[in-house]
């Protein structure tokens, strides 16, 4: 791949982008918006001139809802020799293209699995994709050089390609990301007109699982609008559980021991049913999920502190695997969680302890 055409200057369209232009492909860019095209020209994500003739391929970063549109338009001007869309949903677009007569052999959707709370072209980075999963959806329609580039697109994105089916790709998407994020801000709704004395006992669990409840409103009403019905039906199966956990609950308030041995069966239940979810999230990489051990260590809230901490772990030769951060409220300090091979606790504890740190037990 030589050229490329970004249609749609967003999070994804410039991440992408950097990404193409950062390893040689001239990369044109073109947004409803110019003045968004030139922001993400200016960040380096390409060139907003129009291509002087067909690129190899077209990048289309569009809403749900206008993918098809957008789309219709760039293959009747003839922009590229190959087509993908970047959108979230892939069976609803696919079918409005077919619906317009067009031939798709020159199409392929696809989807990034990356992305992040902000959007527009200032929150893009060239790194976005990396080591993240990016569905293709090709059909026996698809012409193999497409299938090749949009292949080679992933690959300069140092992205994982996957092949799904489009529908089976929708479902899962919506238990995965859709879902998900509705849960995420019903329970962030919580927080909107309680006691400001609750809000301040906000630990990282509230943080974790209201982190997603920060991306924009209106993105999420075009992807949810364009994938209602496997939302809905999960939605209906956590309310089913939600029903059964209030009854449960409301059996351990009763004096009767009976119910109470009810109410505590079926809470074990759904938070074991929880644990057997949970582990089947993938680990690092997309590996098997492993089991790390953590070694905690306090810290002042001040510059360079976690870059001193990371410093003394690679001396020590040690790895570290992820990394939590917990503020302690009211207090200019926090807790640094590394997590590390259970092999290698005691070998980085006793060298943070050489260097001066405070570990927690």
């Amino acid at each position: 791949m030589r050229t490329a055409l970004v249609i749609g200057t967003g999070l994804i369209g410039t991440s992408a982008a950097l990404a193409l232009a950062q390893r040689g492909v001239t990369v044109h860019l073109d947004d409803h918006d110019p003045e968004q095209a030139r922001t993400a020209a200016a960040l380096g994500a390409g060139t907003d001139e129009r291509p002087a003739g067909p690129v190899d391929l077209a990048v289309v970063a569009a809403p749900p809802a206008h993918v098809a549109a957008v789309l219709a338009e760039a293959m009747a001007r003839g922009v590229a020799r190959g087509y993908v869309d970047v959108a979230s949903v892939k069976g609803g677009p696919r079918r409005e293209l077919e619906a317009r007569g067009l031939d798709l052999s020159a199409y392929i959707g696809t989807h990034p699995m990356s992305g992040r709370e902000k959007s527009g072209p200032l929150a893009a980075t060239a790194d976005l994709f990396e080591g993240r999963p990016w569905v293709l959806t090709p059909t026996r329609d698809t012409d193999t050089e497409v299938l090749n580039l949009a292949l080679e697109l992933v690959s300069l994105c140092r992205a994982v390609p996957v092949v799904m089916d489009a529908d089976a790709h929708d479902r899962a998407v919506a238990l995965v990301s859709h879902m998900p994020h509705l849960v995420s801000s019903m329970v962030a709704a919580r927080l909107e007109h309680a006691e400001e004395a609750a809000v301040r006992l906000c630990g990282q669990g509230i943080r974790d699982v209201t982190r997603i409840a920060a991306s924009d409103p209106r993105m999420w009403i075009d992807i949810l609008s364009a994938n209602p019905g496997p939302v809905a039906d999960l939605l209906a199966d956590v309310s089913a559980d939600l029903d059964e956990t209030v009854t449960a609950l409301r059996a351990l308030q009763s004096s009767d021991e009976d119910k109470r041995r009810e109410g505590s069966q079926g809470i074990e239940d759904v938070l074991r049913r929880g644990n057997a979810g949970q582990v089947r999230v993938p680990g690092k990489h997309g590996s098997a999920p492993r089991v790390y051990e953590v070694v905690a260590v306090l810290i002042d809230d001040q510059p360079g502190q976690l870059a001193r901490i990371f410093a003394d772990a690679g001396r020590a030769g040690i790895n570290v695997e992820d990394v939590r951060i917990e503020h302690a409220t009211g207090q200019q300090a926090g807790l640094v969680q590394l997590m590390v091979e259970p092999k290698a606790v005691p070998v980085l504890t006793a060298a943070l302890r050489e260097r001066g740190w405070a570990l927690r037990p």
